[in-house]
């Protein structure tokens, strides 16, 4: 099959196994788990007709899955791998390994509600429950985004050595099908270079990982890795600023939508922005001088970007697809902390919203944001529907 360079009709997933199909990885441990599957499904698809030159494995569990993805991408080989929920949740003792490892594996993770009780539905906490883990995290709004994000993933994970988190949204993106458009192969060589890490484990060039350590090497460990995560955001700006040279496709680190003038700004991640998009146009049709701000880079948060973005504003309405019990939504709770100190803050005001995967409107987003900017400051998450 030679590869397309007009549109085609995809869903979010199959975007993802066309991706990860072009970034050229060499092991891909995948276990399937709804509603992830059509990723493995699509990926052996392109290997069973030749197009896909991996050796696909399917552990026994998500656990064994990224203990797989650990050592192959260890001995200098590029590794993907997709999951969603439970197995994310899983994988999670392995996760914080890959990163002290310094593997730059990429994973893309579907996301849904975790149990209890179960659910299949869209849902964030399982990514956000992993930000501590030392990962990357980037968060799409769209099947041709998720393609993209994959690319641009491999290009900074493997600059810093540090392992990347591809988050959309399940069924809203993962299985709706839309116009994406798929680079050449070409294209995408030129732009992802073959991984070639400085160490790895060679039996002509012997090193070790995983040695029981003094307190000070761990603590030097601990201090590269947060070094390599403070030089993301500047290198996931260029590698999505050379990817728009490319192919006119550019997402940013955070996203501004019509937010010259805007005195409120809604601020959400994932398929809830292209929601969030049309309630902005129709309360700019109303007069109203309102944005939005997409996040889209969630780990490291690029809180410098975030700042500049809502200096000036007056209200920020922030719209959370996850909830931490006892804390809130997530990204309110870290916007907060991003925007403290600074002169003049704006009024934050947390929404849960489409926790679940419950619909979420234009209309209603429209309502929340009156509801909100109606009301006091709210220093909690707000329950809304």
């Amino acid at each position: 099959m030679s590869t397309p360079t007009n549109s085609m009709l995809l869903t979010g997933n199959q975007a993802v196994a066309w991706g990860a199909r072009l970034a050229r990885p060499k092991v891909v441990p995948v276990y399937p788990i709804t509603p992830q599957t059509p990723i493995l499904e699509q990926l052996t698809e392109f290997a069973a007709d030749g197009s896909f030159d991996a050796e696909i494995i399917t552990p026994e569990s998500e656990h064994s899955v990224m203990s797989a993805c650990i050592p192959a991408s260890l001995v200098g080989t590029r590794v993907f791998t997709a999951t969603a929920s439970q197995g994310l949740l899983l994988m999670h003792e392995l996760l914080h390994y890959a990163s002290g490892a310094r593997a730059p594996i990429v994973l893309v993770n579907v996301n849904r509600t975790v149990a209890s009780p179960w659910a299949f539905w869209p849902d964030q906490t399982d990514s956000l429950s992993q930000r501590d883990t030392g990962w990357i995290q980037y968060y799409v709004e769209s099947a041709q985004e998720a393609l993209d994000s994959v690319l641009q993933a491999f290009r900074v994970a493997e600059q810093v050595l540090v392992p990347t988190m591809v988050n959309l949204d399940a069924f809203y993106v993962s299985h709706a099908l839309e116009p994406v458009m798929v680079p050449k192969q070409e294209l995408v060589d030129g732009y992802l270079p073959a991984f070639d890490p400085p160490h790895r484990l060679d039996t002509d060039k012997v090193e070790s990982w995983g040695n029981v350590v003094s307190q000070d090497m761990f603590y030097r460990h601990r201090q590269d890795l947060g070094e390599a995560m403070a030089r993301v955001p500047a290198l996931a700006a260029q590698a999505d600023h050379e990817w728009a040279q490319l192919t006119g496709r550019s997402y940013g680190v955070i996203e501004r939508y019509r937010c010259d003038g805007a005195r409120t700004v809604i601020v959400t991640m994932g398929s809830m922005c292209g929601t969030a998009r049309d309630a902005v146009d129709a309360m700019r049709e109303a007069g109203e001088a309102i944005g939005l701000v997409k996040v889209r880079l969630f780990r490291p948060l690029p809180a410098l970007e975030l700042r500049e973005a809502l200096t000036g504003v007056d209200e920020v309405i922030v719209l959370d697809r996850n909830y931490s019990p006892g804390h809130g939504g997530v990204l309110h709770q870290e916007l907060r902390s991003a925007l403290y100190g600074t002169v003049a803050p704006p009024r934050i005001h947390g929404l849960l919203a489409g926790v679940g995967g419950v619909n979420v409107s234009p209309a209603k987003i429209v309502e929340f944001v009156k509801r909100a900017v109606q009301n006091e400051a709210q220093s909690e998450s707000q329950w809304v529907r």
